[in-house]
């Protein structure tokens, strides 16, 4: 008895469960049908043993056949087993038709597979969007700073999403057109006078090609002056060329210096070389008396003559101090 009634409660919790699978499925199914959808309720039934939600592709089927787009179901399948988002593909194919963007579900899948917003893009072709660009700073040939921001209004290219560069590739482009146009200026006021050459020559450089964007227009927000960099560098160039002329007038001060104490070197060997020659002279006059080269007389004259000089050198000199030297 235990055992009937254990059975029992196993078959109805089983019917109950199928009964809810059932109805589920069926009413996936009649939504469907009711909607013009054509989703077979087979088919419905083996989305779930593929790992496919089946409400998901049913209502994004009924989505597109109400906006009068025709999708395969198979197509919804295979875009979410590859890791799309299937209603926002849908979603950017019923923008695209009711704004007469001609758009492919293969394209909107790829594209969407590819990381981008595909829905965004959409809306974008539709509403142009408005990217403001970093603070610029660029240098006139006067030496003037100048500062600028531009905004830059871009229109997705359905075409060129797949494989087309980003808004960063555009904003690097644009900085890159203001810096070359300050710069080509031969003068800052010129800028100043007229932004809008700055715009008009970015313009004409073409600087979406290979993005996923259009360019529409290049407007310049604000431009400021900045430092004086011409007067700057010349100032630093200045002071770089006194510290290397005070460098090398260093350099030869201690050259004229090390030249003067070689001199004071020198004069004192030739000095030493005097005393050493004086004092060979008795040596010489005691060889000549005893060699009878030199006679007493000879001396006396010689020691006449040197008293002699050294007196006349004395009043040739006079002392300091003195009447005569005053």
């Amino acid at each position: 008895m235990d055992f009937m009634y254990i059975a029992f409660i196993i078959i109805s919790i089983i019917a109950l469960i199928l009964i809810y699978f059932a109805f589920s499925y069926i009413g996936l199914w009649v939504q469907a049908l009711v909607s013009g959808a054509k989703v077979g309720l087979f088919n419905i039934i083996f989305m779930r043993f593929r790992k496919v939600p089946p409400k998901l592709v049913v209502e994004s089927k009924i989505m597109a056949v109400k906006a009068g787009i025709d999708i395969p179901t198979d197509s919804l399948e295979s875009h979410f087993l590859a890791g799309g988002d299937v209603q926002r593909v849908v979603k950017a194919l019923i923008a695209a038709d009711k704004a007469n963007i001609e758009l492919s579900f293969n394209r909107s899948a790829a594209i969407d597979l590819a990381g981008r917003d595909v829905l965004e893009a959409v809306q974008m072709s539709v509403n142009p969007k408005v990217i403001e660009t970093p603070l610029v700073a660029a240098m006139a040939k006067d030496g003037i700073q100048l500062k600028a921001i531009s905004r830059v209004t871009v229109r997705a290219n359905i075409d060129r999403l797949v494989g087309g560069s980003g808004a960063e590739t555009i904003l690097a482009r644009v900085g890159e057109g203001i810096v070359t146009t300050i710069g080509s200026a031969i003068t800052h006021k010129e800028v100043l006078e007229n932004p809008d050459t700055i715009s008009k020559t970015v313009l004409a450089k073409g600087l979406d090609s290979g993005t996923a964007y259009e360019i529409l227009s290049i407007d310049i927000a604000d431009v400021d002056v900045g430092k004086n960099i011409g007067a700057e560098l010349e100032t630093d160039r200045a002071e770089a060329d006194k510290k290397i002329a005070q460098a090398k007038a260093e350099e030869k001060r201690a050259m004229a210096f090390a030249q003067e104490q070689e001199m004071r070197a020198r004069v004192q060997e030739m000095q030493a070389k005097v005393v050493e020659a004086e004092s060979q002279v008795p040596l010489a006059m005691a060889e000549a008396f005893r060699s009878g080269n030199l006679g007493i007389m000879d001396y006396y004259k010689m020691q006449n003559i040197s008293a002699d000089t050294k007196m006349r050198d004395k009043i040739a000199t006079p002392e300091t101090g003195s009447p005569a030297s005053e």
